[in-house]
């Protein structure tokens, strides 16, 4: 038995609630049993300087974390004049992932960028503000419709991001941190709906682990993100 009770293929508890932000553009708060990530969505009318007079937009991210997210304090960022390298992996990762599912040429010159903050962390905070963010984006865009800013949709699909983990040698869905941090083995999946692969980080934390055990594991990953997309569409069709 997990230390959640949870069968092997269950995700945690899951709620998407839009709208959290009333001045952004778009946004989404999104909670993964205790883990909950604020993700909002804020739209310029520019470009990066290399995308200048491409016709193309951008979409990009950031990433933090409240100090007592965590267990204990931890320092701002802020406070130290620069970001972790954690950091930087992360809120990358976020932003190739909704890039993926993006026409930029679609958007036009302007950027979107999605702010992603931790407000309780319990694993997984990088897949649940993949999955956040999505529907933040998927929002503004919306908006910019609605506005006449965008003659179409740019989103070409959906994106979604599931953790998977060896626990005790069985392979297990969306690992809270009591599993992650004794898992004999734990992977981040970055999936579309349409069965595409963005991005898989798996690790082994003790002894390696097989082919079949990751084949396994990624199994686990598309029902996951299965019911991830579907959370994410009732979302958007309950925000009107």
């Amino acid at each position: 038995m997990r230390p959640s009770g949870r069968v092997a293929d269950a995700l945690r508890p899951l709620t998407l609630t839009p709208g959290i932000a009333r001045h952004a553009e778009g946004s989404c708060l999104i909670r993964m049993g205790h883990t909950e990530v604020l993700c909002a969505a804020s739209v310029e009318g520019r470009v990066p300087p290399f995308l200048r007079g491409s016709g193309q937009g951008w979409v990009t991210a950031e990433y933090g974390m409240l100090p007592r997210a965590t267990h204990t304090r931890g320092e701002r960022e802020a406070a130290r004049g620069k970001q972790s390298g954690r950091t930087q992996e992360i809120q990358r990762l976020i932003g190739r992932s909704l890039r993926a599912v993006v026409d930029r040429k679609a958007m036009g010159e302007m950027s979107v960028t999605l702010d992603c903050d931790v407000l309780n962390a319990d694993g997984g905070t990088r897949c649940a503000a993949i999955t956040g963010a999505y529907v933040a984006l998927a929002l503004a865009f919306r908006h910019l419709r609605k506005m006449n800013v965008l003659a179409r949709d740019p989103l070409t699909g959906q994106v979604a991001a599931v953790s998977c983990g060896l626990a005790g040698g069985v392979p297990v869905l969306d690992l809270d941190y009591e599993e992650d941090s004794s898992a004999d083995a734990d992977a981040n999946f970055v999936l579309t709906d349409a069965g595409g692969l963005v991005e898989l980080q798996a690790t082994a934390e003790r002894a390696p682990f097989s082919e079949a055990q990751f084949t396994a594991l990624l199994a686990l990953a598309r029902t996951g993100t299965a019911a991830l997309f579907a959370a994410q569409l009732a979302c958007l069709d309950a925000a009107g």
